[in-house]
């Protein structure tokens, strides 16, 4: 891989995402804070992690969960201060944890002093810092283009006379990257970040800086939202790249900053254009994948297939993120596990799966505890804009409404943002009051607590896979090959660095699986596996259900 000197580190990273809002609520309000963080740095210096990324904390009215921001450099009053975030800073520092804070630049809040300016009339010094365009000959929208969360994608403002895009929700202008004045405003807050201590940003909805000059009406049809449209005609577009690259410039690579891009791909051979150093753009790139198309398409097999593939694409060219939970992700062992009949087992081998591939492994909160799905019983208890809108489409559309709220239970990003359940007192010690989103109710089962007093606990697990992944350079920076097995349930690949070889063997299935003669050398020590709980890797030819194990090749098989 080919990395500055100053980002030699990356690839020792173990990266885990809080949520603030979900992770620990100090002060009795129901919203976490980040004394609620503070309360909480032993327990991830424990788990092994060496950074963290944390979601927006910025000032922000919260139309979208802190990513509609009003404020770039101050912290939002529910989140704490400024001081708190500098004591967040410190705690981390004085344990070698990173920072990567969640930053969104391609549209603010609708409440930022930059859009209060620039709506006010046509001519004032902060005019062209957001999208405006004149309405239709015939009045109206200039175009066709539907917004993310439903809708046109333009939103009249009668002091201007003028529609102003917004890709999101309405109360998320975006911001106009081809005015100078604008990106000096953005770079210098960057700067002033990283000042603060930062080691680098994770970016958020990346791809859409450039809009089609001229704003055309859609080559596609009208769609029901406007991820069709915007993927597929404005991602990635050159002027995109190039806006990405003064970033790097002027900030990221000056500053040896760690950047993590969310990018919408058309295809998968699009990742280069983004981490390939040479181009000067980002350090690795999380791929948006709606949880709609997701779920629909997702298979054990193209888990392992798309690894592979991203090996062959990018080779010495970049690095990976990798993950499979976030706060817009269902929970992980509910889509791809079995979070029912083989919870523990299909938890863990999540879990091996994501730090024994190449790249960064990326934790989501409560991942290390094997945290579910919450389905609930109304549409009127989700918080989610996404989720809400998606539910009135599919009423449209003609769906029984329990049919539709059965959709949502699985799509909804709410899965991911119900509270981080610490024990099995009252909301799972997350609040002493009256928590911003419901608790899910096996928190009395699932708990730090309890896990943390089982030493075969899925916590544990993850404490000892961390540690593994310390202890083994194969898999920070081995190379990277699909075995054969035969069967798209049973995933094998080999990891290889210097004289050493792990080997990974999962069995994606609640069935048994038989392994290949000679898939795992009699002589290979086992060095952790999902049945933990039942001693481990038993040595037969048979895995049981969701069964995964880590295994160290003798040196003759290196």
């Amino acid at each position: 891989m080919q990395t500055s000197p100053q980002q030699d580190w990356i690839q020792d990273l173990v990266v885990y995402q809080i949520y603030p809002r979900s992770f620990q609520d100090s002060n009795g309000d129901g919203i976490g804070d980040l004394p609620g963080v503070l309360q909480h740095m032993d327990y991830l210096e424990q788990l092994g992690i060496n950074a963290i990324w944390l979601s927006p904390v910025y000032r922000s009215p919260n139309d979208d969960n802190g990513y509609d921001i009003s404020g770039y450099q101050e912290i939002m009053e529910e989140f704490g201060t400024m001081a708190d975030w500098e004591a967040f800073r410190d705690q981390c520092k004085a344990r070698g944890i990173r920072i990567l804070m969640d930053l969104v630049v391609n549209h603010s809040s609708d409440e930022h002093p930059w859009f209060e300016e620039s709506r006010s009339s046509r001519d004032n010094p902060k005019s062209d810092y957001y999208i405006w365009h004149d309405p239709a000959p015939a009045g109206g929208p200039p175009n066709n283009w539907a917004s993310v969360f439903g809708g046109s994608a333009w939103e009249f403002e009668p002091r201007r006379g003028q529609y102003y895009l917004h890709i999101f929700s309405k109360k998320q202008p975006d911001l106009n990257w081809d005015c100078p004045a604008l990106r000096e405003e953005i770079f210098s807050m960057m700067d002033w970040w990283a000042e603060k201590g930062v080691d680098g940003f994770r970016v958020d909805a990346i791809s859409y800086l450039e809009k089609p000059q001229g704003f055309p009406d859609s080559p596609l049809p009208p769609q029901p939202d406007g991820y069709s449209l915007f993927n597929n005609w404005v991602a990635g577009s050159e002027g995109t790249h190039r806006y990405i690259r003064m970033m790097h410039d002027r900030v990221f690579g000056p500053r040896g900053l760690v950047t993590v891009g969310e990018v919408s791909l058309n295809r998968p051979e699009e990742v280069v254009d983004y981490v390939d150093p040479d181009r000067r753009e980002f350090t690795m790139a999380i791929p948006f994948v709606p949880p709609v198309v997701e779920i629909a398409t997702w298979s054990p097999e193209k888990l392992v297939a798309d690894a592979a593939r991203d090996w062959a694409l990018l080779g010495e060219r970049g690095w990976w993120a990798r993950f499979l939970s976030n706060h817009d992700k269902p929970r992980q062992v509910s889509l791809y596990g079995s979070d029912k009949a083989f919870w523990e087992p299909s938890a863990k081998l999540l879990g091996l799966l994501i730090h024994t591939l190449p790249g960064t492994p990326f934790l989501y909160q409560g991942e290390e505890l094997g945290m579910t799905n919450l389905a609930f019983s109304s549409i009127d208890q989700y918080n989610d804009p996404e989720a809400k809108n998606r539910y009135r489409q599919l009423l449209l559309e003609g769906t029984d409404p329990a049919e539709a709220l059965r959709t949502i239970q699985l799509e909804s990003r709410d899965n991911a943002r119900t509270p981080m359940q610490w024990d099995d007192s009252p909301n799972a010690g997350f609040t002493t009051g009256t928590p911003w989103l419901q608790v899910n109710p096996n928190y009395t089962r699932i708990n730090a607590a309890a896990q943390e007093r089982d030493p075969a606990s899925i916590l544990h697990f993850y404490r000892a896979l961390i540690a593994l992944r310390k202890e083994h350079p194969a898999l920070s920076r081995g190379d990277f090959a699909q075995v054969a097995t035969g069967s798209p349930t049973l995933l094998a690949y080999r990891r290889t660095h210097a004289r050493e070889t792990l080997l990974t063997v999962l069995n994606f299935s609640s069935q048994p699986a038989e392994l290949p003669q000679g898939l795992v050398p009699q002589d290979a020590q086992a060095l952790l596996s999902s049945y933990n709980r039942e001693g481990g890797w038993q040595g037969t030819s048979t895995l049981r259900p969701y069964e995964a194990t880590l295994f160290l090749l003798p040196a003759a098989q290196a």
